[in-house]
């Protein structure tokens, strides 16, 4: 199992190798699963897009596929073991990039992205930080933007698998439902809810023009 790590501003992965082999058995195959929900979120040529806790970069590098060589994909993570990961992976693309960096305050201008991502990973922030991660978000998209808030779901075949993951913390902690009204208080709209096969709740909230 990959290894998971208390810090101050939130919970870390920092076995990169360990966890991609983890989620490539858990989403039967995380190639294939990541277009998936690159294509759920929509980024489209030249588009910016941010990927928040972007991990070994296997959705960045997803979204750097469909932005193509003149848009630009920025993957930021609270692990640096992760971000080295994901740097030797991409060496050879110029339209993605990853950098150091937190949700609750992220070192990025206003509104330069047209669609930020969120897999997995509100839960790892403080909950305290959270209402200040969302508006962070809401902060550097352009008017128009979209939001892809993604977590577990105990549904389908996975639905004990997920259960099992998740037993030690209470089960809203991973439903990323919760974030509907705190989205509306940020002043998203559009917010929807969709569940991706075999075990992905997403959230999608768009910045209002």
């Amino acid at each position: 199992m990959f290894r998971i790590e208390q810090e101050p501003h939130g919970l870390l992965i920092t076995n990169p190798r360990t966890y991609r082999a983890f989620t490539s058995v858990f989403f039967g195959g995380t190639r294939r699963y990541t277009v998936r929900l690159a294509a759920v979120a929509g980024a489209g040529p030249d588009q910016r897009v941010l990927d928040i806790a972007s991990g070994p970069g296997l959705l960045a590098t997803a979204h750097a596929d469909r932005v193509g060589p003149d848009g630009e994909v920025v993957g930021i993570d609270a692990a640096r073991e992760m971000v080295d990961y994901a740097r030797a992976r991409t060496a050879d693309r110029p339209n993605c990039r990853f950098e150091y960096g937190l949700a609750q305050s992220l070192d990025l201008p206003d509104a330069t992205f047209d669609l930020v991502t969120c897999t997995f990973a509100m839960h790892h922030i403080p909950e305290n930080d959270r209402a200040r991660a969302i508006s962070e978000m809401r902060r550097v998209l352009r008017p128009g933007g979209r939001l892809l808030l993604a977590d577990m779901a105990a549904v389908g075949a996975h639905g004990r698998v997920t259960k099992m993951l998740s037993r030690h913390m209470d089960p809203t902690e991973i439903d990323i439902r919760r974030y509907r009204e705190p989205l509306r208080d940020t002043g998203f709209d559009e917010i929807s809810y969709r569940v991706l096969k075999p075990s992905t709740g997403i959230l999608t909230a768009v910045k209002p023009l």
